[in-house]
Formats: C-alpha cells, structure tokens, sequence
C-alpha cells in the first residue's frame, strides 16, 4: 500500500507520485490502491481528479488530514467505488496537492517606455519600472477552474505573472500623470503614491486572470532617463514657465504687502482724524460750559440785531409810504409796525438789562474799594480715547453724564491728584451717579 503524502519543502502546486519514483515511469501514481494511507498537512489541500461519464471530476481533502483511505472515513470515494472493490484493487485518479500557505515572490522589470505630460503632451520621456509582486493560493477551487493541474508548470505559470504584471504596471505608470496630476519630471520621487494604485488594480486583474491571490507589490524604483532628447526639452519649457510663474507670484505678493499696508495706513489716519475730532468736540463744550454767561449774552445781542433789522426793513418795498386807504396792499400797514415795534421793544429791555447787569456787576467796587477775585472752580481732566481732554467743572460733567458721555468707569484727573481714577471712586464726583438710571436686567 502507497503512503500519499508531499514532503516537499517549497512548491505551490505538486503531482503525487510514489517514492523512489520518477514521475511518468509508472502508471502507479494514477492507480490508487484500496487501504493506501493520506497524509494532508495544514495548509494543504488534496485533489483527486478522476474520469466520470460527464467529464473529468475533482473531490478535495483540506488539511489537516492523516488515515487510512476506507469507504467509512473518505467520502470522496463514493463518487469512484464503481471501479474499486473491497481488497487492495486501485482506483483510478490523480491526486495534486496545493501548497495554500506558499507565498510566491516574482521579481518583474519594464524596460524603457515614453511617458508623457499631458501639459505637454508633444514630449515623450523614457521611464522604466522595477519591482517585485507577492502572491498565493487561497481560492483552490476557482484557481483549478482557471488552470489544468496536469500540464501545471510553476516557472511557466511565474512567466505568465511576470507578464501580466509588466504589462498592468506600464499601463498604470504611463496613465499616472493624467490620472493623478503628477508632473512626469517628479515621477521618481511618486513612487509610492503609484505603487498604491498599482497594488489595488494588479490585485484585482490577477484574482480575475490567474485566480492568485496578491498579498503585496513593491515598485522598487522608477527611473527616468535624464540623458534622453525628450527629457531635455521637457526640463527647458517648464524652467521657462516655473520661472515666470515665480515671478507672477513674486509681483502678487508684493501688490498684497503694499494694498494691506496701505489699508493699514488709511485705517490708522482715519482713527487719528476721529479722536481729534472728538478732543476738539469736548474742548469746545468745556470752553461753552465755562463761559456760559458771555455765550448767553452772545445769543440774547445776536437776536436784538435780528429784530433791529427786522425794524429797519419796515419801508423797503413801499411799506414807508403812508397811504391808509391802499387797496393794492403797498400803503403803511399799521399792524406790522406796531408788531415791528413791540418785538424790538422786548429785545432791546432784554438785552439793555442783560448789558446793565454785566456793567453793574463789573463796575460796582467791594466796600474796602477792591474788585473781588473770581470764584474758584473745580475742573477735571476726563480721558477720551486715550487722550485728556477738558477741564470740565462739575455742572459740565453733570451735563455730560445725562447724555452718556460720562459714567462712572470713566477716568478723571485733577491738580493734587497723584494719578488717575475711575469718577465713581472720587468723593466728589460720587453724587453725579447716585440718579443714573441702572442697566436692564436680562429677561429669562
């Protein structure tokens, strides 16, 4: 009885025959006789391949498997016991065995090929492609479908990867500039990216083609040939275009520097032109605040010359000429005078009594004959926009805090003060936000 069992120690694909034996020299090895022993390691599978009316049949035997060859314990046998009885009389059939867990390792080059640019597709440049791909076994069935086992030959079927391979590689390599946007003068330093898309499509073309799985492609290197005409004029037109290339966003940088500093600029002069504005606001209204009484007396004089020349239009356009009995309206209007009359009256008392009021009080002596000093003041300096402005006297700054422009937080200085400080922590200042109508509360 024969002990079927491969003890050899690398091989993808191995045809049983018995020991000691050659195989062709003797019709033994497709003779398997009844009680032979069947010894499948792990990561084997055992095929029997024999002869029905319908055509050529295959039963497999996946390891780990290890006894005798009986009807009881190999069912396969059921399918063939019509040419085998119970003795040692054999039973026609191959037997292959399938090494699942070889991992085959196929080196593969491509010789030199034009890649072109599609920016500039009128130059070829030589490139070529060495690597090596990594594949196994691990769909038996289908891989049996795709291959005769009996005319399997390993360095013929690596022949036929390495082919395949070759052509799929320079097929991905010649399409990577297109496909993935990389210029072909960098494609050496793409490798990997290539290689990625590479590996994805040779794994599915070679399960589809060869029934092989593939574990791994590794593009060792792709070389351009620097020295060829192509190359040349590809370097010389795209020297020309990276050089005004640099030069275009050379000038656009430069434009965006000027345009930021020169928004900076008309920023930073506009801030200047408000605060001034703002300091020479509040130093007008300390100046009206401080001379309130002349401005009043400004104002009172400004409206007794309005009614002064009121007065003295009164004969412009015939109005002087006396003639009661008009009827076409040009004859002396008695009623305007007399409103003419009583609206001059009451300017001119008012501003005569604000004049004798002014003169009485500057001209009248003290009892000793001296002329009093002026009442004395307190004024603050108020910061605006980091800058001091006033002084204010405290009825201006009174003024200022019913319209918002004076609060508590406000900063405040006066002659005697060490430093400045917020108006709601000066004594005197304290009473001026006592009525200040607080914020609203939030609604929930």
């Amino acid at each position: 009885m024969d002990e079927i069992r491969c003890d050899e120690p690398s091989y993808l694909i191995w045809k049983w025959h018995p020991f000691g034996v050659q195989p062709g020299e003797t019709v033994r090895e497709n003779s398997i006789r009844w009680g032979s022993s069947l010894r499948v390691k792990d990561g084997e599978v055992a095929v029997f391949v024999y002869k029905q009316k319908n055509g050529t049949m295959q039963d497999f035997i996946v390891g780990p498997f290890d006894q005798t060859i009986k009807t009881a314990n190999f069912p396969v046998l059921s399918s063939i016991i019509g040419l085998a009885y119970e003795g040692g009389t054999p039973f026609q059939a191959e037997i292959y065995f399938i090494n699942l867990a070889r991992i085959i390792q196929v080196k593969f080059g491509v010789p030199f090929f034009d890649v072109y640019d599609p920016r500039f597709d009128d130059f070829g440049v030589p490139v070529a492609v060495r690597g090596t791909v990594s594949f196994g076994i691990t769909d038996y069935r289908e891989f049996i479908k795709l291959h005769r086992l009996s005319n399997f030959d390993l360095d013929d079927f690596q022949r036929q990867i390495r082919d395949a391979v070759s052509r799929y590689v320079k097929d991905a390599v010649a399409n990577a500039p297109a496909a993935h946007n990389i210029p072909i003068i960098q494609i050496e330093s793409k490798t990997a990216q290539i290689n990625d898309a590479v590996e994805y499509d040779l794994s599915e073309r070679l399960k589809e083609t060869f029934g092989v799985e593939v574990s791994g492609i590794d593009i060792g290197t792709i070389e351009i040939d620097k020295a060829s005409e192509g190359y040349r004029q590809l370097m010389s037109v795209t020297k020309d275009i990276t050089t005004a290339t640099v030069k275009a966003e050379s000038a656009a940088r430069i434009k965006d520097i000027a345009d930021k500093q020169r928004i900076e600029s008309v920023n930073y002069e506009e801030t200047l032109r408000i605060q001034r504005e703002e300091g020479q606001y509040a130093q007008h209204m300390h100046t009206r605040t401080a001379n309130f009484g002349a401005y009043q007396v400004e104002k009172q004089a400004e409206v007794g010359v309005a009614g002064a020349n009121a007065l003295g239009q009164m004969g412009a356009n015939g109005a002087g000429n006396v003639n009661i009995g008009s009827s076409d309206g040009t004859g002396f209007n008695m009623a305007a005078m007399m409103a003419s009359m009583a609206v001059g009256g009451a300017v001119g008392q008012n501003i005569a009594g604000a004049m004798n009021n002014m003169m009485g009080g500057i001209n009248q002596p003290m009892q000793n004959g001296m002329t009093p000093p002026p009442i004395p003041t307190v004024a603050y300096h108020v910061a605006v926009s980091g800058q001091a402005v006033g002084p204010f006297e405290v009825s201006v700054l009174s003024q200022m805090v019913a319209s918002g422009q004076f609060t508590a937080d406000s900063l405040v200085w006066k002659n005697g003060m060490a430093q400045w400080a917020k108006a709601g922590t000066v004594d005197e200042l304290k009473g001026l936000f006592a009525n200040t109508m607080p914020p609203i509360p939030p609604q929930s």
